[in-house]
């Protein structure tokens, strides 16, 4: 395996792993996000609705291979991978900064879901185009041992992803006080034994750091993309006018 290979396996996964960390974040916190956003609606409702969510993000994924399946074999292999690390990006931020149920109302659970829909989109194109931008790097009778990388990616980005919320959730919960619940109308919401109850700063707003942090990830992942050149096969294509008009 060459240099310039090696480096085209390290920056296609390590965006690809950044991308499941973001998509993963949602549901390592499905039951923390939907007493934030699904607070109508009794713990058990509540909890159904944010693993909806969650796999509404799923549902969207093969709508995302086809838009951006096709606009890579237009435009090119990089600047969609630009494309899908932005949406993704961007999208996991924007959730960690979406006030919840008690200031938005209803408009809170249908931001959260149409954000869930756009990171669903960039991984669906993300995934398999990075499988692509690989194999046409690799030598043809190498190509399943080069593109068997990409396939590590989840289970990489599902890991980061628990490493993150367990730490940030340690520091959080040892340097910050539980608060008291409130209601609606700002009362205190009170046990059965007459107690108030309290919630954990984590559980609180310390869930959000994981999905604003996951900003610093969106830079990298662009610095590294942007060194990236378009696979050869692509320019190729390209160059002879032989690539797809209608993809």
């Amino acid at each position: 395996m060459t240099g310039e290979e090696k480096k085209v396996i390290m920056a296609s996964s390590a965006g690809t792993i950044f991308e499941w960390y973001d998509f993963y974040l949602y549901g390592s916190l499905a039951a923390i996000i939907g007493a934030q956003y699904f607070t109508a609606f009794p713990e058990a409702t509540r909890n159904v609705f944010a693993l909806l969510a969650f796999a509404a993000g799923f549902i969207v994924r093969p709508f995302g291979a086809l838009v951006f399946g096709a606009l890579g074999d237009l435009v090119g292999r990089k600047y969609t991978f630009l494309m899908t690390i932005l949406i993704m990006g961007l999208s996991t931020f924007l959730v960690g900064l979406l006030p919840g149920y008690n200031s938005w109302g209803a408009a809170a659970p249908i931001i959260l879901i149409i954000l869930r829909m756009l990171q669903g989109l960039a991984l669906g194109g993300e995934y398999g185009g990075a499988a692509v931008y690989v194999a046409e790097h690799a030598p043809a009778n190498q190509r399943g041992y080069f593109t068997a990388f990409i396939q590590t990616t989840a289970t990489l980005g599902l890991l980061l992803s628990l490493i993150v919320i367990l730490g940030v959730q340690s520091y959080v919960n040892a340097h910050w006080a539980p608060t008291a619940v409130l209601d609606a109308a700002g009362a205190a919401v009170m046990n059965p034994d007459g107690t108030p109850k309290m919630i954990k700063a984590f559980d609180l707003w310390g869930w959000r750091v994981p999905f604003l942090g996951s900003i610093l990830l969106l830079l990298i992942s662009l610095y590294i993309r942007m060194q990236m050149n378009e696979s050869p096969a692509f320019k190729k294509m390209k160059e002879e006018g032989a690539a797809s008009k209608a993809p």
